[in-house]
Formats: C-alpha cells, sequence, structure tokens
C-alpha cells in the first residue's frame, strides 16, 4: 500500500479520477505524468511499483511508453504496468500483450474495476 505508483494521461479530469480511485483504494504515494515523455524521466528517476497509463497521449503515446519500459536494460523494464483506453478493440488488446503489458482497463471504469485489474498484476491487497 506504501508502492509509488505513477499515473499517465494528458487528460488532468482523468489524472484526477484515477488519483481519488487509487486514494479509496488505500494507495496515497501517487505521481503524475501528462504524456509518455514526462513519464518515462520520472521512472528513471524513482521507483515505481505500478504505471497506470492512458494509451492516447502526445507526443508519446501509452503504448510507446510500455515499449520503451520493456525494452530498457534498466531495472524498471519488469514494472507492473497498466494500460488505460477507451479503445476496446481485439488488436489493441493484442497488441498491448505483445508489448508486455500486465492489464488492460476500459474506460469507462471504477473503484472495484481498478482494484481487480491490480489484484491481478500486483496480488491481493
Amino acid at each position: 500500500m506504501n508502492m509509488n505508483i505513477l499515473i499517465v494521461d494528458d487528460y488532468t479530469t482523468m489524472l484526477r479520477i484515477i488519483k481519488n480511485l487509487l486514494k479509496q483504494l488505500g494507495f496515497n504515494n501517487v505521481d503524475e505524468a501528462t504524456d509518455g515523455t514526462a513519464a518515462l524521466e520520472k521512472i528513471k528517476g524513482k521507483e515505481y511499483g505500478l504505471v497506470i497509463s492512458d494509451w492516447n497521449m502526445e507526443p508519446m503515446t501509452g503504448i510507446e511508453l510500455l515499449k520503451l519500459v520493456r525494452g530498457s536494460n534498466d531495472n524498471y523494464k519488469d514494472m507492473p504496468f497498466i494500460m488505460i483506453t477507451a479503445e476496446s478493440k481485439t488488436e489493441n488488446v493484442i497488441a498491448a500483450k505483445q508489448a508486455g503489458v500486465n492489464n488492460y482497463i476500459v474506460k469507462p471504469f471504477n473503484a472495484e474495476t481498478l482494484k481487480g485489474k491490480m489484484s491481478s498484476v500486483l496480488g491481493e491487497f
């Protein structure tokens, strides 16, 4: 519950929603980034137990961030990563799985859904 979590979304309202849901679940060490580039800088400078990232962002998308994280030789390459998207297309889910995502959430979602997805990645909490 004390682990650092990074949430990444270019829509500040969504960042606030996710942060509030995480707070409801008992997670308070939450950092934010508004695109993949900013997120990567934070990941390089701090240890995170989980990244929750939106897919559709500019200039670096969530899937590009995931590929960079998984492709790195650094100690963060195995970091748990959950992708959030409004797209439930099968090819997107497959692309995310192939890129190494741990789980996938389709918007809209609630605290129960988030907890379920996080539990499948991190274990029960």
